[in-house]
């Protein structure tokens, strides 16, 4: 049985659907606990027994709490937006993130649109005025939508629906997000801009960007001062967007005609000057306030949570690349291949290495580059790193130590049908080993540098570099042999017109240091190193 099918604990630590509730309740080698309104320090207290954390946006999983985590594997956030997550120290930590970006996408662009015809018919106010014995027709006087112009701040899940609802409404669409082309801007209908030609144009502006240290306060003084005087703003994504201490003076003095906030820097903004103002629309984080959004975003989070417990398919992860159940099915065998090439690799150099390529020949090829090529840096850094490497940190702990890590397809290979190559520089050198896989599932080895060579990877293997001459393996297996460790494979590998060989020898036991270095000063070894795969 793997780690991944042994008895998984998760902790829920803020509400979530009954559906998403059952569904957990009914998983078999599943327990759950569900303990909300901790703090950092209940948190910290709480989360050491649990591979699994399910949060909304009321618990902050910091990196306090994360280092608290002893076997913590994976942090679920029910909705889309992380800020409340330390999602680069969890990365650090091996730990992946998740979250539900698609459940809140209706439900939060029907708010924006919402509270779009609020600030333009002045809604909330004419209500409060009826109910209050009052009459004022004229008071309330609006705008129309049809023909203004709405700037869309983020041009992701939510931001499409918005413009898409916007359109139908007959409003001219503008929007500004640097990682969509402009392409994908037209075929929606949508002219996509500058973010500062958008500020300048937009009779509306509605924010739809995450939370990061590019976009915070995106909204900021002079960006709020270079609207159209009169034009409104709607923040339903994430508090922090806009500079709210500039947005009070913008309305103060009339430069806007009004703002509507779902989110706030400091939630609830219990001493915000906003609350003073009456062109100010404010709702208490409604974006995933729906039956059908709450029902759908606590059954996603538990569903993918199970899953990724259960089988390492990462739906939705913010610091992994996504890859499908069907996918992980077929990729699982290059994973094992990469991974013990790159645990074979690691104990070869014992200089710093600058750069990994990966390359997949034939039908490896076809697979999924990415996950593939961070497998392989996995089993290379776990030979040099005392901290656990996986496949959420491989990449940042590479980053850390001055690792390059180059991704390629290389077209077919010579002899094989699909192979995996695995190729250090580190010095002046550089070190290579290329694998296959038999029968489309055992990892074997078949190079070393120039030495051709067919070997099992699995289990103790001796690898030595030794003088092409009578004698050396005998020498071996009567080291072994007097040890009492058995040999279980064995495998020769040679170059032609060198006076040096190769070999992987499998045996029944790792060796101690003390039978490593004996088997070092045999004469015509020149080198010898082991690795339990």
């Amino acid at each position: 049985m793997t780690d991944l099918q042994l008895h998984k604990r998760i902790l829920v630590a803020d509400k979530i659907s009954p559906e998403g509730k059952a569904f957990l309740e009914g998983q078999k080698n599943i327990s759950v606990d569900h303990i909300t309104g901790l703090d950092e320090s209940g948190l910290c207290d709480k989360i050491g027994g649990y591979d699994a954390v399910i949060v909304r946006s009321a618990t902050t999983i910091s990196a306090k709490v994360i280092d608290a985590a002893g076997r913590l594997q994976v942090i679920g956030r029910a909705g889309i937006g992380v800020d409340n997550i330390d999602v680069g120290y969890a990365t650090g930590k091996g730990i992946v993130v998740l979250n539900t970006p698609d459940a809140n996408v209706t439900t939060t662009a029907e708010l924006t649109i919402a509270h779009l015809f609020s600030l333009s018919r002045n809604l909330p106010q004419a209500n409060r005025s009826v109910k209050a014995g009052e009459w004022k027709r004229t008071r309330f006087i609006g705008v129309e939508l049809t023909n203004k112009v709405l700037g869309i701040v983020g041009y992701g899940h939510i931001g499409r629906v918005v413009a898409a609802k916007a359109l139908a409404l007959d409003m001219q669409v503008i929007a500004f997000d640097p990682f969509v082309t402009e392409e994908k801007f037209l075929a929606d209908g949508v002219t996509g801009v500058g973010i500062d030609e958008l500020v300048e144009e937009a009779d509306y502006i509605s924010l739809h960007c995450p939370l990061n240290d590019k976009t915070r306060n995106i909204m900021n003084a002079a960006r709020l001062r270079a609207m159209k005087p009169g034009a409104r703003l709607i923040n339903c994504a994430r508090g922090g967007l806009v500079d709210e201490a500039a947005l009070y003076d913008a309305l103060k003095d009339g430069h806007l005609g009004g703002a509507a906030l779902d989110v706030f820097s400091t939630e609830p903004p219990e001493e915000s000057p906003l609350l003073t103002l009456d062109n100010i629309l404010l709702t208490p984080h409604l974006g995933a306030s729906t039956h059908e959004a709450q029902a759908a975003t606590g059954m996603e989070i538990a569903q993918q949570i199970c899953i990724y417990l259960r089988t390492g398919e990462p739906i939705n992860a913010i610091n992994l690349p996504a890859v499908s159940a069907d996918e992980m099915v077929k990729l699982q065998p290059y994973l094992l291949l990469a991974r013990r090439l790159g645990m074979l690799l690691g104990p070869m150099i014992t200089d710093s290495i600058r750069q990994l390529e990966v390359s997949l020949l034939g039908e490896a090829a076809e697979r999924d580059m990415s996950s593939i090529a961070t497998e392989g840096l996995v089993g290379l850094l776990g030979a040099h790193m005392s901290a656990e490497v996986n496949r959420v940190n491989a990449r940042h702990i590479a980053q850390q130590q001055g690792l390059s890590l180059v991704e390629a397809r290389a077209g077919e290979h010579p002899d094989y049908h699909s192979a995996v190559s695995l190729s250090a520089r580190h010095g002046d050198r550089t070190t290579e080993v290329i694998g296959t896989l038999f029968n489309k599932k055992h990892p074997r080895l078949i190079r070393i540098n120039d030495y051709e060579i067919e070997a099992v990877l699995e289990g103790h293997l001796l690898v030595t570099r030794h003088n092409d001459q009578p004698g050396v393996i005998a020498a071996i297996s009567n080291l072994l042999a007097r040890e009492r460790i058995n040999i279980s494979r064995m495998q020769l590998g040679i170059v032609s017109g060198s006076s040096k060989a190769v070999a992987v020898i499998g045996v029944s036991t790792a060796l101690t240091d003390a039978l490593m270095g004996e088997l070092a000063e045999t004469g015509a070894i020149n080198k010898v190193m082991q690795v339990s795969l």
